[in-house]
């Protein structure tokens, strides 16, 4: 019998998620040219790519370009993409374990880690995860509501997403109507209140996580002042040895920005936006019900007994009227079934990406790459290296037998399987039909796509009623 991994009997991979840390993961196994490797690929959705498509900000094209890296990777002759196909509802474990030798979970982070204050769950306030989803046009988030006729809003957190939350509620119609934002939410903006926006941080300037760009970018919007207080736009002597001494130059960046725009004035345009830092939100204030202040107190920074910077509260408290709140404050990964979670960390227990039992028995045949494995830490790239060691586990372990014994590796078995499952699984090939609609409708209007939002419309395309 020929081996697992010749010509004659190809490894079966099934990839559950097709974001990034599912596309690195064909894209590293495709370098093992020893290997002769059939990678099936799952979505619940019909359109690949994941955060890619759903969470990079629409005015950020550049981001979105490695998609063709990806769509590079689709086209060998040993991938197959089935979308619309949903793990833990149309396929199990279970039913994976008999068509493929490995299984790997490329599920990201999907939910948003709450705030733990009074006040958190009230008409008004949401998760930035929602926000972002809603704009970018995911199918489960487009009859989501916010209430922007509100005058003044609060982003909580210090991260890209924050900043990309910040940067669309203060942009102009002009500044938006080119991108390919949902044309739900460029109606909703275009007719937007919000006048005032406050991105609240719990630490300092050298402790910011967003990124050099995005925080720059702040003081280049068409019609919005930053205001940036003067001393807590100046960092304390440990954080600045502390950066001093680590090198990082994207910290440096950071706080040179920030620097330079809290000296700045603003020159009376029609939106103004607010970065606090070492402030944390300690109250969400109700009134009829919905959300009307946050109330915040003011942190100091201290050095810890392992030299870190953190922050702890002080007496002074500040109250800040508010009719909307978006948490920003970490994503987190979502428990699958059948596979060992970690629910503090919200990841899958794994040992550099094999899943292991809460005991750390190694679990035959499973493994994790990207934010389910590692957290939500890192850029789109960073799942690039995260899914090499994980397939590198994988190619070792093939070659030292460490595989499942699936009773019905057969391609053709899993079509039939997965179509009587569900009818509308969508082909690598359905979705660049769909694709190439909805560029083609961008180009009529001058965006790089204009996206469909219900996957009714999506199956349109295809034909399927």
């Amino acid at each position: 019998m020929s081996e697992v991994g010749s010509e004659e009997q190809p490894l079966r991979v099934a990839i559950i998620g097709s974001g990034p840390a599912g596309f690195y993961t064909v894209s590293n196994f495709l370098k093992h040219k020893d290997i002769h490797v059939e990678m099936d690929m799952f979505d619940r959705l019909p359109t690949p790519f994941g955060l890619v498509r759903a969470g990079v900000a629409p005015d950020h094209q550049k981001y979105k370009t490695v998609t063709r890296a990806y769509d590079k990777s689709a086209q060998s002759d040993n991938f197959r993409f089935y979308g619309n196909v949903a793990y833990g509802d149309d396929v199990s474990l279970d039913m994976l374990r008999d068509y493929y030798h490995q299984i790997i979970f490329c599920t990201g982070a999907s939910s948003d880690r709450n705030l733990g204050i009074a006040g958190e769950d009230l008409v008004g306030s949401h998760s930035a995860t929602d926000f972002v989803a809603w704009y970018n046009g995911h199918p489960d988030y487009v009859d989501a509501q916010f209430d922007l006729s509100q005058e003044s809003a609060a982003i909580i957190g210090l991260g890209n997403v924050a900043i990309d939350v910040a940067r669309i509620l203060c942009k102009t119609d002009n500044e938006l109507k080119n991108t390919d934002m949902a044309d739900h939410a460029l109606e909703a903006l275009r007719n937007s209140n919000v006048k005032t926006v406050y991105v609240l941080g719990r630490r300092g300037p050298a402790q910011a996580a967003f990124t050099p760009p995005e925080i720059k970018e702040m003081a280049e919007l068409e019609d919005t002042d930053v205001t940036i207080l003067v001393d807590e736009a100046t960092i304390d002597d440990a954080s600045r040895a502390e950066m001093e001494a680590s090198g990082d130059k994207n910290v440096a960046k950071n706080v040179a920005a920030i620097e330079a725009m809290s000296a700045a004035s603003p020159t009376g345009k029609g939106k103004h936006l607010t970065i606090r830092f070492l402030v944390s939100p300690t109250e969400i204030i109700e009134k009829d019900g919905k959300v009307s202040a946050i109330k915040i107190v003011k942190n100091e920074a201290y050095q810890d007994e392992s030299g870190g910077i953190r922050a702890r509260a002080t007496d002074i408290e500040e109250t800040i009227p508010v009719g909307l709140v978006f948490r920003s404050v970490g994503y987190r990964g979502v428990a699958l079934p059948e596979i060992p979670f970690h629910d503090a960390w919200g990841t899958v227990h794994n040992k550099a990406g094999r899943v292991t039992e809460e005991s750390g028995e190694i679990v035959p045949g499973v493994y994790v790459a990207g934010w389910i494995k590692r957290g939500p830490t890192g850029v789109i790239g960073t799942n690039k290296t995260d899914a090499q060691e994980t397939v590198a586990c994988m190619v070792e372990d093939l070659k030292a037998g460490k595989i499942l014994n699936p009773g019905n590796p057969d391609v053709n078995a899993l079509d039939e399987f997965i179509c009587a499952k569900q009818p509308d699984v969508v082909s690598y090939e359905d979705w660049t039909k769909i694709d190439e609609v909805e560029v083609a409708k961008g180009e009529a209007s001058d965006r790089p796509r204009v996206k469909f939002t219900r996957i009714a419309q999506m199956l349109e395309v295809l034909g399927r009623e």
